[in-house]
């Protein structure tokens, strides 16, 4: 029987691991561990590799030159992101590599209107209020979405999707991106430079890629041009923002909150639990902030996307080891 050895496995993962592989007829094995050196004997003996990393799988190409050596042939990952492997290492010892591009754009276009929405009705700060009793609204009055101009960077599957929401309840929505403007969002959104983009918006929400083109993208030139009325939302990955700049942008209240699902050295937090403060200071000086809202990278975290990505990354790990292929290779 083909056999699969899929690392890392959340329990919320497993069942649909065990629909998948009865199904297809296929073992599929689950263990907890990341793929690392101290687990990559894990997989001798197995057909094909399904993983999902929260830190780089290796620092050593000798670490490839073993999967290999193993028979395996693939690296499915369960997400989007592939960052965490050495593409050029995989490629030299014939290690297709796929990922998830799409498991629900739906599911992170809909947090980052659940975000939008808490800011500027300034639920963050009247949260806080609350938890001292105080319940005075003066200094809090809201804006609605149809005076807002909503601007997106990275106008793909996700900020697509979340034009076509911000569209529908009565914003104006600009956007980026380095691609040509999508024909299917001519009438729902304008394209314009990132300059402008900054000037304009009440809203700013990013969803790019997190590869090194993109690190710091963000950063102390960009919120010195954003309005201190705006709002800024990162759902894409962590070192996309300066975090530094971030915070000191808030601090001189150049722009008036943020909500980040996503931040640089966020391995380090989530996924665990901490009695007090995080190890991350920057982390912590968030926390502080009333006008910020935090969530532990949670944005695709909707049972439909979690289906997706054990379905769509086990089936691209089975078209690769009987010898087809896969659309989502790298």
């Amino acid at each position: 029987m083909t056999k699969i050895l899929a690392y890392n496995v959340r329990i919320d993962e497993q069942p649909f691991i065990d629909q998948w592989s009865k199904e297809h007829g296929v073992q599929v094995d689950s263990i907890p561990e990341e793929l690392h050196d101290d687990t990559v004997d894990k997989a001798k003996g197995y057909d094909g590799v399904d993983f999902k990393q929260r830190t780089v799988v290796t620092q050593n190409p000798a670490f490839y030159q073993k999967l290999a050596s193993y028979g395996i042939t693939q690296l499915s990952a369960r997400s989007a992101g592939i960052d965490t492997v050495n593409l050029k290492w995989a490629k030299a010892n014939n290690l297709r590599v796929t990922n998830v591009p799409s498991y629900s754009p739906e599911a992170v276009a809909e947090m980052a209107l659940t975000q939008t929405m808490q800011l500027i009705r300034h639920i963050p700060q009247f949260n806080d209020r609350l938890s001292d009793s105080n319940y005075v609204v003066l200094g809090l009055r809201s804006t609605e979405l149809t005076e807002l101009t909503v601007g997106i960077i990275g106008v793909g599957r996700i900020g697509g999707k979340l034009a076509r929401i911000f569209h529908a309840l009565g914003a104006t929505v600009i956007g980026n991106d380095l691609r040509a403007p999508r024909e299917d969002l001519r009438g729902i959104m304008t394209y314009v430079s990132k300059e402008e983009l900054y000037k304009r918006a009440d809203i700013i929400s990013v969803h790019v890629w997190g590869g090194d083109d993109n690190f710091h993208l963000i950063n102390d030139k960009a919120f010195a041009q954003m309005k201190p009325t705006a709002y800024f939302i990162n759902d894409s990955r962590g070192p996309v923002v300066d975090t530094q700049a971030l915070i000191k942008a808030l601090n001189q209240q150049k722009i008036a909150g943020a909500a980040l699902d996503v931040v640089e050295d966020e391995t380090k937090i989530f996924n665990q639990k901490f009695e007090g403060a995080t190890p991350v200071d920057h982390y912590n000086q968030l926390k502080k902030m009333t006008n910020v809202l935090l969530t532990p990278h949670v944005a695709f975290f909707t049972d439909h996307a979690v289906k997706n990505m054990v379905m769509q990354s086990l089936d691209d790990t089975l078209a690769i080891i009987t010898g087809g292929k896969s659309e989502h290779e790298f």
